[in-house]
């Protein structure tokens, strides 16, 4: 239950942290679409481990093999199952955590849920998990590329309480990968890496935010009430480990304008109904409204540091815990390109069912 997301484009993931691998199952990517390995590895790539001091040493490649729905370099229209060997296990590490709880993790919840875990980093808790989501969103990304020329970009907008200030409308991913933080506003992005690098020295952790926008998409996606786009945005990215809250558009922020302030004109440019401001972020109603779709996602510091603190047993007695392994001092930059990749999901699920009622 709850490893599968979509209904025109589904995705399963599958696997543990130090299991034997990883990987997802993709069901319903239309047929004819040109696929291959060197399409998805590029995404994780900018996810896997060990990319710099700012990320978990874990030493992983990441390297995808496309096991079935793809032939002569085309998709079938037939589920797409996808492998991520895992090389680098120490489950040595966490003997520890097979006794105790650790604070802000799943070790408590799953045992009350299921009465039994995978302690092994935390098992499909774990980001490693997300390795699959990232491998199905870049076939969703080609997928909207192809067929509808939608972008989608997303960078670190927030580290503790240092702030960038970057246009969505503009960015792209070219200038998000200039430095190892992941954030296209330079200045920032450079005190942004020392405050991560104090805290990883400090045996601590931040949190911060990443900014999402996709451009290109028509008017029409989204469904009513339950199925809204931003509902679906929201779920999606909240799924994802370490994620506190989301915020569209004005978000929080627009709660200190007045109804004349907030709302957005609309005015025609050539044969093409425009707004004049973007407040909305893109959607209105839950469908697109043509314009750029923009949006935050809160996440909080890395649970584990490199720290006493105070636990549980799972004999439920007072004891205390240190972090141990290897562990991502702050998430986001590697949140980056997991963001994007449930970005797409919901985008190529929504694009599909739009199709189905529109014939487009």
């Amino acid at each position: 239950m709850g490893n599968t997301w979509g209904r025109a484009f589904r995705v399963t993931t599958w696997g543990e942290s130090h299991g034997a691998a990883i990987g997802a199952v993709v069901d319903g990517c239309p047929p004819r679409l040109p696929l291959s390995e060197a399409d998805i590895q590029p995404d994780l790539d900018r996810r896997a481990p060990g990319q710099s001091t700012l990320v978990t040493q874990r030493k992983e490649s990441d390297t995808v093999k496309i096991m079935s729905g793809v032939f002569d370099g085309v998709t079938l229209g037939t589920p797409i199952s996808l492998v991520i060997p895992n090389e680098d296990m120490r489950p040595g590490d966490y003997r520890e955590v097979q006794e105790k709880y650790r604070p802000s993790h799943a070790d408590y919840t799953y045992d009350a849920k299921y009465g039994v875990r995978d302690w092994r980093g935390g098992g499909r808790t774990s980001a490693r998990e997300t390795a699959g989501r990232v491998a199905a969103g870049a076939i969703a990304r080609k997928l909207l590329a192809t067929r509808w020329n939608v972008v989608v970009v997303a960078w670190v907008s927030k580290v503790g309480t240092l702030v960038a200030d970057c246009d969505p409308e503009r960015v792209t991913r070219d200038e998000v990968d200039l430095t190892p933080i992941r954030c296209p506003d330079l200045a920032v992005a450079e005190r942004m890496i020392a405050a991560v690098e104090a805290a990883r020295k400090d045996g601590d952790s931040l949190g911060g935010a990443v900014t999402c926008a996709v451009r290109g998409c028509p008017p029409g996606w989204g469904e009513p009430v339950f199925d809204r786009l931003e509902a679906d945005l929201a779920k999606a990215v909240l799924s994802l480990p370490a994620s506190k809250g989301f915020e569209i558009g004005s978000g929080f922020a627009g709660t200190d304008l007045r109804g004349s302030e907030h709302n957005d004109e609309f005015y025609m440019d050539a044969d093409r109904v425009r707004t004049r401001t973007n407040r909305s972020g893109g959607t209105q109603g839950g469908i697109t409204n043509g314009e750029t779709i923009y949006f935050r996602v809160a996440f909080k510091p890395t649970a584990t540091i490199m720290r006493e603190q105070r636990t549980v047993s799972r004999d439920y007695e007072d004891t205390t815990i240190t972090g141990r392994g290897r562990h991502d001092p702050c998430v986001l930059p590697r949140a980056v390109s997991m963001v994007e990749a449930m970005t797409t999901l919901v985008l190529a699920d929504h694009a599909l069912r739009h199709a189905a009622i529109s014939g487009g």
